[in-house]
């Protein structure tokens, strides 16, 4: 493909022709494109992207051209395509970074490498090879090392939920579970609740695969399954290394829960996450895993859902009227809040609600949302629900205990942050379950 071809893809795919002006990053990664300077290219797509927060790209071959897109706030935004016939050289730069084989073309790798820009900023990618019927596309999972870790309020946590996290965190022993779909902020949760951990009369051991953000004090281990170094071993290992507090990566199989059930019962205080989508279900998972109800209602003692939403841009977002089905909803989630003084009368009678502007600003660059914030359904133990479980209960029946007991779903979450102007009633049903009217 010639020159004039070239720079009639890069022109037609970007996102807005007066962005590469305003960003010079972009202006940067468009003449890479063009000057065909590969390395250049590649650091400057890495560049851009944590300029835009972002925590994936995409590089992704299509038939006459590459597509790029960054994963933005949860979305996938696409930012410019170049041409097909300098991919090969982008795959094998990608590859040489990452220390994969440059001629292996017919098989998924994975591997790993550390990147510095040239505005000084660390960040780990772990980067992800799938062959295609136009080529190789790559995924690049960025985790950037300067990263502030947030506190526990700063992610979203009401101060209901946010005490019933503190006083999970303040007993000597029991499991404290983290649950959630890929990418719903669940190590970050992790890490915010080891940083009020951390302190220098506690020992600390997380067996994690692989360790994201590396905190003095903590003393961390990163898995190798290739060597059966796993979640479950490194677990029992820990439980030698005279701890305090374990964090587990990831509970995965029997083994493993089991494990951590051992170390609670000997007085360890154990945090994990699991992948189930709701608190409630993460008993049913576990109960799955083989673990006898009498271990589960003695051991765990809070288990945390989450999802993340994006937040509106205040700068530029609008009123929003919900429809009659959404008032519907809306009522039956405040009614069934088992949480008094949560929501105000004044809030209740004249609900704000705000959805995104329709061409954005300069402030969002033109998406209407800005940043995201985390959605939590936090379940703590008490003896009503224990006594459910170990009666072997229905999850339904255990859900509505719960929720009288001050249990906020995700749903109802959303539904407050909403009323605050912080995220858009579309944003909250995009990721949480809607109870049944």
């Amino acid at each position: 493909m010639d020159e004039q071809n070239t720079q009639s893809v890069v022109g037609r795919t970007a996102p807005q022709e007066a962005a590469a002006e305003q960003n010079p990053k972009l202006k940067q990664l468009q003449e890479g494109i063009l000057s065909g300077n590969i390395p250049q290219m590649v650091l400057n797509i890495i560049s851009y992207a944590l300029d835009l927060r972002s925590s994936d790209i995409h590089i992704e071959p299509e038939t006459y051209t590459v597509r790029l897109r960054y994963r933005i706030d949860g979305v996938l935004r696409q930012i410019v395509e170049y041409p097909l016939n300098i991919h090969p050289a982008v795959v094998s730069r990608v590859k040489i970074m990452s220390n994969l084989k440059i001629d292996e073309q017919r098989i998924p790798q994975d591997g790993r490498c550390a990147v510095t820009t040239k505005d000084n900023r660390e960040m780990d990618l772990r980067v992800s090879t799938l062959p295609t019927v136009n080529g190789e596309k790559i995924v690049m999972r960025i985790q950037d090392k300067s990263r502030k870790i947030p506190d526990l309020p700063e992610l979203g946590l009401d101060p209901h939920n946010f005490q019933l996290l503190t006083e999970a965190l303040d007993l000597p022993n029991g499991i404290i579970l983290t649950t959630g779909p890929t990418g719903s902020g669940k190590t970050t949760t992790m890490y915010s609740c080891l940083n009020r951990l951390n302190n220098i009369d506690v020992n600390i051991l997380t067996i994690e695969d692989p360790v994201e953000i590396q905190i003095d004090g903590l003393n961390q281990s990163q898995v190798h399954a290739d060597i059966d170094y796993t979640f479950a071993s490194g677990l029992r290992t820990a439980l030698r290394q005279d701890p305090d507090i374990i964090m587990v990566g990831e509970i995965r199989d029997h083994e493993t829960i089991q494990t951590a059930i051992e170390a609670s019962l000997t007085g360890h205080l154990v945090l994990s996450t699991i992948h189930t989508n709701s608190a409630i279900e993460t008993l049913t998972r576990i109960d799955n895993l083989g673990v006898a109800p009498f271990l589960m209602a003695s051991t765990i003692e809070l288990i945390i859902a989450q999802r993340l939403v994006r937040k509106l841009c205040q700068a530029c977002k609008v009123p929003h009227t919900p429809d009659e089905n959404e008032q519907r909803r809306l009522k039956m989630a405040i009614d069934n809040l088992g949480v008094p003084g949560i929501v105000t009368e004044e809030q209740t009678a004249k609900p704000n609600f705000f959805k995104e502007s329709e061409h954005g600003c300069p402030e969002c660059d033109g998406i209407g949302y800005k940043g995201r914030v985390g959605l939590y359904e936090i379940m703590r133990m008490n003896n009503q629900i224990r006594r459910m479980i170990l009666d072997k209960d229905s999850a339904l029946d255990i859900e509505k205990t719960a929720m009288k007991s001050g249990m906020v779903t995700l749903e109802q979450d959303g539904v407050i942050k909403a009323m605050q102007g912080i995220t858009s009633l579309e944003e909250i049903y995009r990721v949480a379950k809607k109870m049944e009217l």
